[in-house]
């Protein structure tokens, strides 16, 4: 049987262990993610690329993110306090998007914002591999481009084969479901 006083010093320990495992697992599911994690050949969709700050005493002031093969973006959703920038090729598709905060300004420790792109997934796409770049106010920039196991991982969207249902248009394409919109589709 523990004594007393080996319980006191027992509880203490386990408590911390419990804590730091919990603090250690928050961070490490802080990166770039971009949502959904899954989507259909042939579909339009609403891309979410969620940005937390992860630094102490500094802000993220831009993120940008390189638009994968597979996908064709033609719209991004402004933002307040953020500026857009988009890089496009010579004939005009779009490669990268880059938020900038307005000056002064930008995300905290404690904050996260989630900016969105709407595009059209390819019809042999099997996988987007979203690579994205942090800035923070003092200048450094988490590449995130690894593989799934690096320490900064490229956020994934996996593909599944289309099944020629509905239009394309978000509106139930490859879930079989239909949605009536009237003339506002």
């Amino acid at each position: 049987m523990m004594k007393a006083k080996s319980m006191k010093k027992l509880f203490p320990a386990a408590g911390a262990a419990i804590l730091m495992m919990l603090l250690m697992s928050s961070i490490a599911s802080a990166h770039v993610t971009v949502w959904p994690k899954a989507t259909t050949q042939g579909s339009y969709e609403v891309f979410t690329v969620r940005v937390p700050s992860e630094k102490a005493d500094v802000t993220t002031t831009a993120v940008k993110v390189r638009v994968p093969d597979g996908v064709e973006v033609s719209r991004t959703q402004p933002l307040p306090g953020w500026k857009t920038t988009l890089e496009t090729t010579a004939d005009g598709k779009i490669e990268s998007i880059t938020w900038t905060a307005d000056e002064g300004k930008g995300l905290t420790q404690q904050e996260f914002n989630e900016f969105k792109v709407s595009g059209k997934v390819a019809a042999d796409a099997k996988e987007l591999n979203w690579k994205a770049y942090q800035t923070y106010s003092d200048s450094s920039v988490v590449e995130w481009v690894g593989a799934a196991d690096a320490e900064y991982p490229a956020s994934v969207t996996t593909v599944a084969a289309g099944t020629g249902e509905g239009d394309g248009h978000g509106h139930g394409a490859g879930t079989g479901r239909r949605r009536s919109c009237g003339s506002s589709c």
